[in-house]
């Protein structure tokens, strides 16, 4: 495990030690809104965030990005809007880009909440950020078409309200095109670990394969159970992850060392 750095303690000290403009990537979910307690071990709100937004900042490559995935909880009848003033504030305060706002959609509903009032909450955010122009894009193209075996026709709409022929007309239609940006991934119920927000391992592979290269830097400063790190594993990316709760490091630790192992046996 010589390529992947675990770190037991809080994810601003230790980001300290982390050199300017070295990370390739942050894939992460951080707690937000007081959903989980997280051991009793949560300190969590806008003024801890924005240092934590600024040393992810720092220590980021140029073109390189963040992946910030967030939802609100919903608080005397209103959603909070705490993953967009984070978002904002990345891009405002931070000069990042807000390059995208993806949705992962969980598929089935998984929270508390009031059906009397609202729909039932299906998804989160998914933000992606950039520090400048993007160094690495490696679109997913797994998206069925239906129109598959069929030659591209059509016209696509201009500014002024005219229309003009779509590029590549006549061409045949391949049988997978490039994903969308919203992700359809069932939520991982492992309950042989004992963590409350375990993160689906399909959702870091994907935003790791899309926006950095092999052997790229990898940081996840909430590490949790270790889910982003048994992606750069599998992936072969350079992984660096932190988490304050003891138990749960423990818990990414002895899920990346089995999968460290799996790899071995290969």
């Amino acid at each position: 495990m010589s390529d992947i750095q675990l770190h037991n303690g809080d994810c601003l000290e230790v980001m300290k030690s982390i050199e300017d403009k070295s990370v390739d990537l942050v894939v992460t979910s951080p707690p937000y809104d007081n959903l989980r307690t997280y051991n009793g071990t949560l300190n969590w709100n806008f003024e801890v965030f924005k240092p934590i937004a600024q040393e992810l900042t720092r220590v980021l490559k140029d073109g390189g990005v963040i992946v910030w995935v967030v939802g609100d909880a919903t608080i005397k009848g209103s959603e909070t809007g705490s993953s967009f003033r984070q978002a904002l504030y990345f891009k405002d305060e931070c000069g990042l880009n807000l390059h995208d706002t993806m949705i992962w959609n969980k598929g089935n509903f998984t929270a508390v909440g009031a059906l009397k009032y609202r729909y039932a909450p299906v998804f989160e955010y998914m933000f992606v950020l950039s520090k400048g122009s993007l160094n690495t894009f490696n679109p997913i193209k797994d998206r069925e078409n239906k129109s598959h075996g069929r030659k591209t026709s059509g016209t696509i709409r201009q500014e002024d309200g005219s229309t003009k022929p779509i590029n590549k007309i006549g061409v045949e239609i391949s049988q997978y095109g490039q994903r969308h940006n919203v992700w359809l991934e069932y939520p991982e119920m492992k309950r042989e670990y004992n963590h409350p927000a375990m993160f689906p391992e399909k959702i870091a592979t994907g935003h790791i394969l899309s926006w950095s290269n092999e052997n790229d830097i990898v940081l996840d400063p909430f590490l949790g159970s270790g889910t982003t790190g048994i992606a750069c594993l599998n992936t072969n990316r350079k992984f660096i992850g932190i988490e304050l709760d003891e138990t749960y490091f423990n818990i990414a630790k002895e899920r990346i060392s089995n999968a460290q192992e799996k790899l071995n046996d290969k």
